[in-house]
């Protein structure tokens, strides 16, 4: 979806008013390429309304789901600009800015979810939000969100590196990604998401890969591929930022709170995660899906090569992410 230019330039001169030396009536536009209602979009809005109560209706924030302001590098670019002031978006733009976020795509770097949220409520998180915000980004980095665990569905049963053998399985668009999946044993296939139900329907390729809010909200459990292995081979959290333009304009009291409510959302979008991945896990398995828990040793082995060639800079982050308890 592409973004007019006129709302562009209107969200540009926007960034440019003058705020009074309070920041009064200041409205935050936030963005999230998510559809209303979902975990990310639901927590960025519970932020907003406690924004507002403690600053007496000072601070407002208005919330703009579903990417009506364009897509995450379109967003992106409006947010270092200032007329977007906070969104929420995936690692892959930030990484060729902040290498080191780049960590967290590695194929099992955390043992389960539970160990990536240690990792990111941590040092090592607080660590990277903090290499964000003193880059070149002009971005501030706010907090952590839980992108879920992604798994394998196709139209035979995985139980083992051997049954992806000669399997297409459709892969984000990155060369990493496509490697981790070769190296599990399948063939990746970098597609645009919205192509995959179709795909999946005429045979063009066997499987994808998701977590199952995803996996059901896409409707992709109503094609052929109704078996979903329980690989958890990427475990990626996300992240929402806020513009330095934007917060260069805020008290050093108004960035604390911002700080603070940021905290609580992060852990608020948790809560609001873990039941949605409840709903649907069991919407699916009304479907007729079925679940299969495999033993990840085998694809974690397999999947040694690429941590090798995209982590050879990252070694000693990924050394203390293992040594999270």
């Amino acid at each position: 979806m592409k973004t007019p230019r006129r709302l562009i330039l209107s969200l540009a001169m926007a960034s440019l008013l003058p705020l009074s030396a309070h920041a009064q009536n200041m409205v935050l536009k936030a963005h999230d390429t998510h559809p209303a209602g979902y975990p990310t979009v639901a927590a960025m809005e519970s932020l907003g309304k406690k924004l507002e109560a403690a600053t007496n209706g000072r601070i407002k924030l208005q919330m703009f789901p579903g990417a009506v302001l364009g897509q995450e590098k379109e967003a992106v670019e409006q947010t270092q600009l200032g007329a977007i002031q906070i969104a929420r978006i995936s690692l892959g733009v930030i990484g060729p800015i902040v290498p080191e976020v780049n960590v967290f795509n590695m194929p099992f770097v955390f043992r389960d979810v539970a160990h990536m949220r240690k990792v990111i409520d941590g040092d090592v998180g607080a660590d990277l939000l903090d290499k964000v915000t003193n880059s070149s980004s002009r971005l501030v980095a706010l907090g952590w969100m839980d992108g879920g665990s992604r798994s394998l569905y196709t139209k035979k049963p995985v139980r083992s590196p051997a049954d992806l053998q000669g399997q297409k399985i459709r892969m984000m668009g990155n060369p990493l990604f496509v490697d981790t999946m070769n190296a599990m044993g399948g063939n990746g296939i970098s597609m645009a998401y919205g192509e995959v139900f179709t795909s999946l329907q005429t045979g063009v390729i066997d499987g994808a890969e998701n977590n199952p809010p995803s996996y059901f909200t896409a409707n992709h459990y109503t094609t052929p591929a109704k078996y979903y292995a329980q690989t958890h081979h990427l475990i990626i959290p996300e992240i929402f930022v806020m513009s330095k333009v934007t917060w260069d304009k805020l008290s050093a009291a108004d960035q604390a709170l911002v700080k603070k409510l940021s905290r609580e959302a992060q852990l608020e979008q948790r809560a609001l995660w873990d039941k949605s991945v409840e709903e649907y896990t069991a919407k699916l398995k009304a479907a007729g899906v079925q679940f299969i828990n495999v033993d990840q040793k085998p694809f974690y082995d397999a999947t040694a090569p690429v941590r090798a060639k995209y982590g050879a800079a990252l070694t000693d982050l990924m050394k203390r992410i293992d040594a999270v308890k």
